[in-house]
């Protein structure tokens, strides 16, 4: 086999390459058939599928497709075979070209093809080969592991190390036979290597075969080397040492053993229970990897089964080992999606050097959730730390937790962590008893007493939304909104929108902010009694006092300090507010401030950093706000999508891969937040403003998720703020979170930015008040320019609604009692044939006529001296001698503007029916009336009288196009000798009997008018 290995070596050596075809991306995918192993085909091969078709569906490499072929790596044994693996390699290399490798998965497998493929140029994709080895990116340059790794483990192993304080030594125990895929020795190796680069010396001891070893000598080993012991082996010759552990170890609750178990065997059932070694499992833990508990993994493992039975009769069981299929999966679409960026920037598919480098330090949402890879392309792994929790049945539950990602330890729940048993005992536990003081007596009691009186709570009945003060009662509409309890205070932003910032109320005669909690109710455990107290322990000038919390059902609420000038999101969004850097200086040393009492307080740590948390009180003095009281917060409210995607834009982007991130976040999470509210700062656009982009919170978001470089970060502006802030800006939001600095550095870096800042707290005050003073006079002026700007407008509007000297009257606060008026001219008008015309039309176009014809009329009554009363409908009622008297020339002016009308609407259009004419009928009589405004609703200057009745009954007894009027009218217009009249005779009128009527025709052309 050895000898057609290297023939075949040297022919491909010997023939050169050539390019793939165009279109077809050809993917050799190499893993062993036996089930024994996590990456076997069975179980991997469907997970690849599905992700070539999710590819293919999602158009990720539109106008390309993607090739499988598979191959076995095991020899005829079942084992995986390096051998085996090489000629695969090179066979597929030579005859089928292929773009990229997916597998092997055995360590070995992974080494011989991983120099080939690196030598190649190809990248290899694999979710296997965990060996703290490949580390060497030199040698295994395209090779990406997207699966866990024993170098990530070591990471874990290390953080528990830091955690407890264990920087000494520790015990490697682990089982090795020399052959096959050796994953015991390869597990071990990764914490080896790992713990003694941190300078921890660990003492390693290899067994072989359980039948023959002598287990005596393990025991002895773990007794003089010391108490941190790592195992790692078959489950059951773990049992065996436990067993012979218990019998030959006098106190074995002074170890800490830990048993690397990444796929979770020893977790189903009770195995301790069974051995009857209980009282040890108190000292026994067991390390995993963390498997996701989605919905899309959950989905994913579901279709693998199904698949597995369909395509190989495989009956898959849920285990760990699925989520390496799930590493398969998502490994195969970050290669995906980095082909689709290389061809996008017209890269060749077989560059694998620069598809390779695509997926470093890159992060994508997979089946398994976040895929993060480094510098080296191996995926950050998460691990979980399992400990029993109940002795009577055994259960184990996940006492830490590593987000590898994070490079940190989590405690999922502190109600059920178990106590390691590497505390020192014996004399040290003597001196802890017998030295507690009468001092440490009396401060525990204290404290009982202090918990036990619960001086935060506040009831409801104690919370007022009026002012106790009279004065605010007897002032009635004229306070303003934020005067008043049960309001909000609030804020003009830029665009002209109230911005609301806190509810307010009264408690003790006392404004404060009121934030209600989305909670049915609060459980008082010990855990929320602690935060509760410490919140009221907590009084420092930058952040808002805590006053006490509402816990009555559904009235649970937070009550804190009230600060009426706003939040810092309002000051900075409220263009008519001039700050100069003096002043935003000082804002920030004041978060500063806030935040470094805050990060070496009990509380912590912040978790919703943002401008809209910083307040700013009544002497211009920001606080924080919102801090504190995780178990208020932790629950999720229901918000639209822009709304939850806009409160993340302060969110670190390692907090933002969790949907529901821990609501105490973490120190170096509230550093990020500073960045951006320090961009917010310096140019006033916004919070993560990006110069150029419109860009969607949510679209933000999923781009800082990503994490691809150049990370996505606001956009900075040397000539609007000094180099330093921006060099201050990119340190806080820097990806790496161990690369940002504390605020204790920030804090000495600000000072020095700000020298003028220096001066006395006094001066400083004053010279925010004066500020203010000058912003508030320009607010003043522009405000009072609008005021004039809207009162003309309301006194324009007023005079079209009433007459000019009523409406004066009611300017001067005058009452407007009615008039009567000896004489008057009043014209009606209607439309003949309106109501057919209105059933034939739609309403739209109903209203259009009759604004296009009443636009019209307006325009032409406005060249006589008239009072338009109403119209209703296609009525239309004019008056004239009223309510400025003119003598008799009210009958020549209502008759001239009436001849003026039916003039115009004789060559008036109809939109919607230009053909047809508008037949307008028109009344006119001559009369006292009274008038006089009527309602305090919309009110109108109403006329009222006989002569008004009299008017109608001139329009509803005329002629269509024609000007009908009475007597009276008549007789006034002969006075003036110029209007054609054409006796009509006696008109039976309704109430009024018979009526003489006239026509009017028209005016005499040849009569000169004085």
């Amino acid at each position: 086999m050895g000898y057609r290995f290297f023939i075949v070596l040297l022919i491909y050596v010997l023939i050169p390459g050539c390019r793939t075809e165009k279109g077809n991306i050809t993917v050799a995918v190499m893993l062993p058939d036996n089930l024994k192993y996590s990456w076997a085909s069975p179980r991997v091969l469907p997970a690849i599928r599905m992700a070539q078709e999710k590819i293919h569906k999602s158009g990720l490499l539109r106008g390309h497709t993607i090739n499988l072929l598979n191959f076995s790596t095991e020899d005829s044994s079942g084992s995986c075979s390096e051998n085996e693996a090489q000629i695969i390699a090179v066979d597929t290399k030579l005859y089928n070209k292929p773009d990229a490798f997916i597998g092997p998965g055995c360590t070995y497998s992974v080494a011989s093809v991983g120099r080939f493929a690196s030598h190649w140029k190809l990248p290899l994709i694999t979710a296997g080969g965990p060996a703290y080895g490949f580390e060497k990116s030199d040698e295994f340059k395209t090779i990406v592991r997207t699966g866990p790794t024993t170098t990530k483990l070591g990471d874990f192993v290390s953080y528990l190390h830091a955690h407890f304080n264990w920087s000494s030594r520790a015990l490697m125990i682990f089982h090795d036979l020399k052959q096959d895929d050796r994953p015991h020795y390869f597990l071990s190796e990764g914490i080896y290597m790992i713990l003694r680069e941190e300078n921890i010396t660990v003492v390693a001891f290899p067994y072989e075969d359980p039948q023959t070893f002598n287990y005596k000598d393990i025991i002895t080993f773990i007794k003089d080397n010391g108490r941190i012991v790592y195992i790692c082996g078959p489950l059951q010759t773990f049992f065996q040492i436990m067993k012979l552990f218990e019998d030959e170890v006098k106190n074995p609750e002074d170890y800490a053993i830990f048993y690397i178990d990444v796929f979770a065997e020893s977790l189903s059932g009770e195995p301790f229970l069974f051995l009857g070694v209980r009282a040890l499992a108190r000292s026994v833990f067991i390390v995993t990897y963390r498997e996701p508990d989605s919905p899309e993994y959950t989905a994913f493992r579901k279709e693998l089964h199904k698949r597995a039975m369909q395509d190989f009769n495989v009956k898959l069981e849920p285990s760990m080992m699925d989520f390496i299929a799930g590493c398969f999966h998502d490994g195969f679409v970050l290669y995906a999606k980095a082909l689709s960026e290389a061809l996008a920037d017209d890269v060749s598919q077989n560059d694998g050097i620069n598809i390779t480098r695509r997926m470093q330090n890159r992060r994508i949402w997979g089946v398994t959730g976040l895929v993060s890879t480094d510098r080296n392309n191996a995926r950050y792994t998460d691990f979980s730390l399992w400990g029993m929790t109940n002795l009577k049945t055994g259960q184990y539950a996940v006492s830490r937790m590593s987000f590898g990602i994070k490079r940190s330890l989590l405690l999922p729940n502190k109600n059920h962590l178990p106590v390691l048993g590497i505390v020192a005992v014996g004399s040290g536990l003597a001196l802890i008893i017998f030295g507690i003081s009468s001092f440490l007596i009396y401060r525990k009691l204290k404290l009982e007493k202090e918990l036990a009186g619960m001086l935060w709570r506040i009831r409801w009945e104690e919370l007022q939304f009026e002012s106790p003060n009279k004065y605010h009662k007897r002032a009635g509409s004229r306070l303003t909104l934020s005067q008043r309890g049960s309001s909000y205070g609030s804020l003009i932003t830029a665009h002209g929108k109230y911005q609301l910032f806190a509810k307010t109320g009264y408690f003790k005669g006392n404004l404060v902010a009121i934030k209600h909690v989305n909670k049915k109710r609060i459980e008082l455990t010990r855990q929320v009694l602690f935060e509760l107290k410490h919140m009221r322990d907590v009084q420092f000038n930058h952040l808002t006092r805590f006053i006490g919390a509402c816990i009555d059902p559904p009235n649970i609420c937070i009550v804190t300090e009230y600060c009426p000038r706003g939040s810092l999101q309002d000051i900075l969004e409220n263009e008519s507010i001039n700050l100069d850097w003096m002043f935003r200086y000082s804002l920030i040393n004041d978060i500063v401030k806030g935040m470094n009492y805050l990060h070496n307080s009990y509380i912590g740590s912040h978790g919703n950093l943002k401008s809209s948390n910083c307040v700013v009180d009544s002497r211009f003095v920001l606080k924080i706000t919102d801090y504190g009281l995780a178990s208020f917060r932790s629950s999720c409210e229901n918000e639209d999508s822009h709304a939850l995607y806009a409160k993340k834009l302060w969110t670190a982007p390692e907090l933002l891969i969790y949907d529901r991130h821990p609501p105490q976040g973490t120190q170096k999470g509230d550093v990020y937040s500073f960045g951006i509210i320090l961009q917010e700062i310096a140019l006033r656009n916004g919070p993560f403003y990006v110069e150029g982009m419109d860009l969607s919170p949510k679209e933000i978001i999923q781009k800082v998720r990503n994490g691809q470089k150049p990370y996505f970060r606001p956009t900075t502006d040397n000539s609007r703020h000094c180099e330093e802030l921006t060099i201050l800006m990119e340190g806080c939001w820097a990806e790496d979170p161990a690369e940002r600095p504390d605020f204790s550095h920030i804090k000495i870096f600000i000072a020095k930015l700000n020298k003028e800042g220096s001066t006395s707290i006094l001066n400083n005050l004053l010279s925010r008040m004066e500020q203010y003073a000058n912003n508030l006079e320009n607010l003043v002026e522009e405000r009072t320019q609008a005021y004039l700007e809207e009162k003309r407008k309301a006194e324009n509007l007023l005079y079209q609604i009433l007459p000019h000297s009523v409406a004066e009257q009611l300017k001067r606060g005058e009452t407007v009692q009615a008039e009567a008026f000896d004489s008057v001219t009043i014209y009606f008008s209607d439309i003949v044939g309106f109501t057919s015309m209105s059933a034939e039309s739609t309403p739209l176009q109903v209203v259009t006529l009759l604004n296009d014809l009443y636009t019209c009329f307006d325009a032409i009554i406005d060249n006589f001296d008239v009072y338009k009363v109403e119209t209703i409908g296609d009525a239309y009622m004019v008056v004239s001698g009223l309510p400025v008297r003119n003598g008799k020339l009210h009958a020549r002016e209502i008759a001239s503007m009436s001849l003026a009308l039916l003039e115009q609407v004789k060559t008036f259009k109809i939109r919607h029916r230009p053909n047809d004419q508008l037949r307008l009928r028109i009344g006119i009589h001559t009369g006292p009336v009274c008038a006089g405004v009527v309602g305090l609703k919309m009110p109108r200057y109403c006329l009222f009288g006989d002569t008004v009745n009299t008017a109608s009954r001139m329009e509803s007894t005329g002629e269509a196009l024609r000007i009908h009027m009475s007597s009276a009218t008549k007789e006034v217009l002969d006075e003036f000798g110029y209007f054609e009249l054409q006796l009509r005779g006696d008109v039976e009128m309704k109430g009024k009997g018979k009526m003489r009527t006239y026509w009017l025709l028209g005016e005499k052309t040849d009569v000169y008018v004085i």
